[in-house]
């Protein structure tokens, strides 16, 4: 993801954001005062941002102060001007607790804001460190208008105030939000690193005028979502503004690919990744660690494999671990010269493409926008977007949310940094849920009752697809540790004899990809069958590269029209052409084998539904109550005469 989420607490918390989050991440010399120390390290002033702002008499860029900083976020949630405001109260002749309640925004609160980090991807920023300085401006523009978009989506769709007893009452705020900015250039590394802190008050204004707190648990739940808009937003607008165009790049086999700047050599990417280097190599160590540690008897104190959610906290250690310190502030017109001049010396790139980085992205765009069309499919999106969604979520249940972020990437890739058309990523939600889910929400509190919080199954069953992807439960043989000085060898995908790779619980995406292309062919050839001519495959195109795409049928055999020759349920043309090329899904396998398997799980559930269904249209059946009976179909059973679900939202 490209936005973070962190909260912020008064006390030590605080003070860390105050002595180096707003001064670009350095170490404030004490007794030094904000404005000076930024200037001292090479950031700009942080400014005020969010429809909240004129209920406190701020204006949005107005330069954030160090006395705001303190009365908003580190004294509890005060008034800005908290201040001026308890001077004039007891000017007036009030008493001290009087002013004191005057300068304060409601109750008092341990947990201030949060902080949101906003960062573009790696190929959009390389753009801006290494391009010139009008490539440098539009991308901090477009970097600046994603970030208040997305506040104001969170203004408008996600900021809630609980009120009422244990908070079972929730209304949006009716002025807006406050937020202070904060802009950083590089990363730890001393590596060209855009992005901007975004230090979000907890505190909104409910429709009577009276204050209370967020719900922050509501800001984490949808930090995937405003990641996915916030990246949609970004590549459109610096595409548009530059003729460019993204492209999908696997990172990492088996998962989700990213959608990239095209025309930025990957190389550029790893240059910039030295730190992520030294963080692998330290996860593999507290990996290993991880799956052969025992207890005093002797017992696994853990698992023998690493899940995707021990592996995220190790890798959030191995980053601690690895932190380096600060390097000596530099201007951003020195930073660039030196990250120019590093990227020609060591990153393995022809001067002449970095001196021209920006004419070769819009060469690669050329190509891409000649072949690939931006045609948004809502229909497929909907296929799309509930098949990952449900093989992604664990029990294959999930909330509005969960399909609004996926809804988000398939249109980022549908569109290749295109811009599309407001709310088309609610209508593919809305398509989705219509048609390919079932409400299985048992709702025991208000909240639950809330749309956001629904809770959804898809229509299939993709049981039978688990035993080939269960990992290996024998502990990894370890070999010999290198010496200590010696430099981090590079990861390599060969292992050596009697060497094996530390057992993880299989990635889901790959699955997910499987599962949209199964449900694909099986509508394609539904709707076939009623003498109806719709290919899903070519109507992906847009979704797909040039190379994706099945050959075209040559020859008098092909003359025919689509619906009038029999077609086999999997176009296994399509399937290969997918398995052949590198772009967005690399790591699949796709065999026949696995593709008739598919094919046969989901003809089976298919027919599973067929007899319910019939078996609750009969006409003589007067009692049958089929959305009920179909939903509770779905549930898991549970023993004991209580059979309600408690389900953790």
């Amino acid at each position: 993801m490209t936005v973070d989420i962190r909260v912020i607490r008064t006390g030590q918390m605080y003070r860390y954001y105050l002595r180096q989050t707003v001064v670009g991440d350095g170490r404030r010399p004490a007794r030094t005062p904000l404005r000076e120390a930024q200037e001292h390290a090479g950031v700009p002033a942080g400014r005020w941002m969010g429809r909240g702002l004129a209920v406190l008499g701020l204006t949005p860029g107005e330069e954030v102060t160090e006395a705001q900083l303190r009365n908003l976020f580190g004294e509890r949630g005060r008034h800005p001007y908290a201040d001026r405001i308890e001077a004039d109260r007891l000017a007036k002749g009030d008493s001290t607790k009087t002013a004191f309640k005057a300068g304060a925004l409601g109750r008092q609160v341990t947990v201030t804001g949060v902080d949101f980090v906003f960062r573009p991807q790696p190929t959009i920023y390389l753009l801006w460190a290494l391009g010139d300085e009008e490539t440098r401006r539009v991308i901090e523009a477009a970097h600046e208008r994603a970030i208040e978009r997305v506040l104001e989506w969170i203004e408008d769709e996600v900021a809630v105030i609980r009120y009422g007893k244990d908070g079972i009452y929730r209304v949006r705020p009716a002025g807006g939000l406050v937020a202070a900015r904060f802009r950083h250039y590089e990363a730890r590394s001393g590596m060209p690193l855009l992005h901007d802190h975004l230090l979000l008050s907890v505190k909104g204004q409910r429709l009577d005028g009276t204050w209370g707190s967020l719900h922050t648990l509501a800001l984490h739940e949808n930090t995937v979502a405003a990641s996915a808009l916030y990246n949609e937003l970004v590549a459109a607008e610096v595409c548009e503004a530059l003729g460019l165009a993204t492209e999908p790049r696997t990172v990492t086999a088996g998962r989700r690919p990213v959608m990239e700047i095209a025309g930025v050599p990957h190389e550029l990417i790893r240059w910039t990744s030295r730190r992520s280097d030294q963080i692998a190599a330290c996860l593999e160590d507290l990996e290993h660690e991880y799956v052969t540690a025992v207890d005093d008897g002797g017992e696994p104190l853990f698992l023998p494999v690493v899940s995707e959610r021990a592996r995220a906290k190790l890798n959030r250690i191995a980053a601690k671990m690895t932190r380096a310190p600060k390097k000596k502030a530099r201007s951003l017109a020195q930073l660039r010269a030196d990250w120019k001049e590093s990227a020609i010396a060591t990153s393995g790139v022809a001067v002449d493409v970095i001196n021209s980085l920006l004419e070769y992205a819009r060469a690669a765009a050329a190509a891409i926008r000649a072949r690939v069309a931006a045609v948004v499919d809502v229909a497929l999106a909907a296929v799309d977007v509930a098949a990952t969604v449900f093989v992604m979520n664990d029990g294959g249940r999930f909330h509005r949310r969960h399909l609004l972020a996926e809804a988000r990437r398939h249109l980022a890739l549908v569109l290749r940094g295109r811009r599309r058309e407001p709310g088309l990523d609610d209508r593919i939600v809305a398509a989705a849920i219509s048609t390919y889910c079932v409400d299985i929400s048992e709702p025991k509190t208000l909240r639950g009752l809330e749309s956001g919080y629904r809770l959804y199954t898809a229509r299939w069953s993709l049981a039978d697809l688990e035993p080939d992807l269960r990992p290996s439960t024998t502990a990894p043989e370890r070999q010999p540790a290198a010496a200590p000085d010696a430099p981090a060898a590079p990861r390599s995908s060969d292992l050596e004899p009697g060497e094996r790779e530390i057992p993880r619980v299989p990635l889901r995406y790959e699955r997910a990809v499987l599962a949209g292309a199964v449900v694909r062919e099986k509508l394609r050839a539904t709707i076939a069958a009623r003498g109806q001519a719709y290919d899903a495959v070519a109507r992906q195109q847009a979704a797909k590269p040039e190379q994706l795409l099945a050959p075209p049928a040559v020859g008098p055999e092909h003359d025919q029209e689509p619906e009038a020759e029999p077609r086999e349920a999997i176009d296994l043309t399509a399937m290969r052409a997918l398995k052949e090329s590198r772009a967005d899904i690399e790591a699949l396998d796709i065999t026949a084998e696995r593709l008739q398997h598919l094919q046969e799980a989901f003809i089976a559930a298919a027919d599973r539904a067929r007899k319910t269904t019939n078996r609750y249209t009969d006409p003589e059946d007067t009692h049958g109550h089929p959305a009920r009976d179909y939903q509770q179909a779905h549930r898991p059973q549970q023993s004991g005469p209580h059979r309600e679900r408690h389900v953790s939202h």
